[in-house]
């Protein structure tokens, strides 16, 4: 049934569209589970709903009104644009986008404007899409918009069109089942068009209610969910699901397609030649932006793993979810085995942003910090991060367990805890988040052992507690090969740096009680420096069991291979891993740099 007009709004000006807009997102946020269990296309990642809401909800951070539509408009868009996430985020961006540039400079729009910039804003969504697939977004889109423009004579309000745009909405919905297989196949509508009528449900509701308290108050509210029926997974090609702000860059929309799609799939190119926000779905990520290093300014990265998102969705092996930071050196191997989810730390060299581990891998890493004048500088995973990903686990798991690199060492551990704060109060399931005092291997080790007690089934409370005691009984030692890069990134003065190297002091870095870094030891050369560690670790072993340990290197496998042996001889075990250290420690510990991380039982 469809609903009935209460106030008739004849123009609609900057302050309507600001709570239009916080309506249709308040619609969005509300049921984005729903819109995850029934994301299928284009790949079945079941992340729409968090997606869409991750979007909406940063537009709403930074949003604030004017009285001028134009003004209030573009505001819309350009947040839009620089906060979309997902394929079904960023064609929903391109729309607001093309929406905004299509208005004309005024204070309030009637019924033919409106259906005139909307008509127009749909080449904006299409030539976004480097293949644009029908039965999606972009058909109720097309349908909305062409039933407004031929109708805006009909009406004298917004209200009355709106209410009878409705029902050829819903109708183009409904018809995205019969359009394409995937969604035939599994008895749903596309997720993204769905989020569309969502976003419209909402603004038709505030344009007939002019509710303005219950509106305002949607940011602080607590939303329940409804369980939807099971979808049926499907193999996903490419793993990753890739955004990028490019800014200033010399390519054109069109040859930016191309080059995408070079490296994947679900290629859409949105925003202005100042500002474009690129998005693939791709296995190889860092390569795209290794390319892309001089291509412009990378603003920002965003790489989301679709085979995680496809196991929280339709395959979890438990209902804790795991998460843990980039700082947490483990083969890529035990990350899948356990469904551990890593948030990357972020790493810019100059102007150009990088994810860790995701958009560039310790070797390319490594290669340019020899290459590069600018050292790189790396930074905490900011709190929306965090929300997003709080979100979509919350919608899929019953708990969360977060354990992060030391909050001595980064800020990261307090995002985490400040999101977590936040989607525990929204969606009423715990989120538990850990300072490790750790990084590096420690950090590992760690998180291993928490994903093992997760597997055996232990309750949520009792592997936190249990994780407490794990964090006390880890060490590592981290042999650096000179304080060259030490100095070059600021952790030691310049002076200091000379001494050390007119003597030839070779630093042992660990950490103490509180996470913080400390000189442990030093020798007069690296080879010592290395059987020193050795020495330190034989003591550990004569007072406590070694439950397990993991040998890190800065491209240096020669030292690994000998720590690994000396190791082995001690305490019987291979390593649990043999891995090049993150990025996020290598550019502190300097190539050439290894360490052994141990947990003692």
């Amino acid at each position: 049934m469809s609903p009935t007009a209460t106030y008739l709004l004849s123009e609609i000006d900057g302050r309507n569209l600001y709570y239009a807009f916080i309506a249709g997102a308040k619609k969005i946020i509300e049921h984005q589970t729903e819109l995850n269990k029934i994301n299928v296309f284009p790949v079945n990642d079941g992340d729409t709903g968090s997606n869409l809401a991750g979007t909406v909800r940063s537009v709403l951070e930074t949003l604030h009104p004017d009285r001028s539509y134009k003004v209030t408009a573009d505001r819309i868009a350009e947040a839009s644009i620089l906060n979309a996430r997902g394929n079904s985020g960023i064609i929903f961006a391109q729309f607001l986008y093309g929406l905004s540039k299509e208005t004309e400079e005024v204070k309030s729009v009637n019924l033919g404007q409106f259906a005139e910039a909307l008509k127009n804003s749909v080449r904006y969504v299409y030539e976004a899409v480097a293949r644009p697939v029908e039965g999606t977004m972009l058909t109720v889109i097309k349908d909305l918009a062409e039933f407004i423009y031929n109708s805006k004579n009909r009406f004298s309000d917004f209200n009355h069109l709106f209410i009878s745009s409705y029902e050829i909405l819903t109708k183009s919905l409904l018809e995205t089942r019969t359009k394409l297989a995937i969604l035939e196949k599994n008895k749903v509508v596309d997720a993204g068009a769905k989020g569309f009528v969502l976003f419209f449900e909402g603004i038709m509701d505030f344009i007939n209610s002019r509710n303005i308290k219950d509106i305002v108050s949607a940011k602080s509210a607590v939303y329940s969910f409804t369980k939807e029926e099971e979808v049926i997974p499907e193999n996903i090609t490419f793993r990753f699901c890739t955004e990028a702000i490019l800014k200033e860059s010399p390519l054109g929309n069109n040859e930016l397609m191309s080059i995408l799609e070079r490296y994947g799939d679900s290629v859409v190119v949105a925003g202005s030649d100042r500002v474009k926000r690129l998005h693939l779905h791709t296995n190889t990520p860092s390569e795209l932006f290794y390319y892309l290093r001089d291509k412009g300014t990378i603003a920002f990265q965003k790489a989301d793993d679709m085979i995680r998102h496809n196991q929280i969705a339709n395959n979890r092996k438990w209902n804790i979810a795991l998460v843990t930071d980039s700082a947490c050196d483990l083969e890529k191997e035990l990350f899948d085995r356990y469904q551990i989810n890593m948030v990357p730390i972020n790493i810019n060299f100059g102007d150009n942003h990088y994810l860790d581990k995701v958009t560039i891998q310790p070797e390319q890493f490594y290669s340019m910090l020899e290459e590069c004048t600018e050292y790189p500088k790396t930074s905490q995973v900011n709190e929306n991060t965090f929300i997003n990903l709080y979100s979509h686990l919350a919608s899929h798991y019953d708990s969360v367990i977060a354990v992060h690199i030391s909050d001595r060492l980064s800020g990261t551990f307090f995002s985490s805890e400040k999101a977590a704060q936040k989607i525990s109060r929204e969606f009423n399931k715990p989120i538990s988040v850990i300072n490790s005092r750790n990084l590096s291997g420690s950090l590992g080790l760690i998180v291993l052992r928490v994903a093992q007690a997760i597997e055996s089934g232990l309750p949520h409370d009792q592997v936190v507690k249990l994780a407490e005691r794990w964090i006390s009984n880890a060490r590592i030692f981290v042999s650096v090969k000179n304080l060259k890069y030490m100095v070059r990134g600021g952790r030691v003065s310049h002076t200091k740096g000379l001494f050390a190297r007119i003597l030839n002091i070779n630093p042992i870095v660990s950490l103490d009680e509180t996470g913080k870094a400390i000189v442990f030891d030093k020798t007069f050369s690296q080879e010592a420096n290395m059987k020193k560690v050795m020495k330190h670790i034989e003591k550990i072993k004569e007072e406590k069991d070694i439950w397990n340990y993991i040998v890190l290197h800065a491209n240096n496998e020669k030292a690994a291979d000998w720590y690994a042996g000396k190791m082995e001889v001690l305490t019987g075990m291979k390593p649990v891993s043999v891995v090049n250290i993150s990025p996020v420690i290598g550019a502190n510990a300097g190539i050439g740099s290894a360490s052994v991380a141990l947990l003692c039982d």
